[in-house]
């Protein structure tokens, strides 16, 4: 079956970086778009980034640009999110998913567009 696994998730200072992982399993992950979104206390989950195929380029939201790096492992069926300059607002449960869309298109950061779902890391950002 599909399964993914986030780790990586701490509490950092404002400033500070962290680098999430999701390991996946349970389908050819090579063929598969995903991407990561983040849930703060209290707010609805938001898109932070995606990845389609790797000599496509990713896409961001804008809060993220220039601070977060995603990119994927095909080899070890895993993706990342390098998170620098983090800031308090980037706390939140982190999440991975797998797109029902095509990688070869934009990665969506729509919520709607992704089936299956991580059980999330927690991103602690202090001032």
């Amino acid at each position: 079956q599909v399964q993914l696994v986030e780790s990586g998730g701490a509490s950092v200072q404002s400033g500070g970086s962290l680098r999430l992982s999701c390991e996946a399993s349970g389908f050819n992950f090579a063929r598969y778009a995903l991407g990561w979104f983040r849930q703060a206390p209290g707010k609805n989950r938001e898109g932070v980034s995606a990845i389609g195929y790797v000599d496509r380029p990713p896409t961001y939201a804008d809060s993220v640009k220039g601070r977060f790096n995603i990119f994927r492992d095909n080899a070890k069926n895993t993706v990342y999110l390098q998170m620098d300059s983090l800031r308090p607002e980037d706390t939140g449960v982190y999440y991975c998913a797998r797109s029902r869309l095509s990688p070869a298109t934009v990665p969506s950061m729509l919520i709607q567009s992704y089936d299956y779902w991580g059980q999330g890391t927690q991103v602690t950002v202090s001032s």
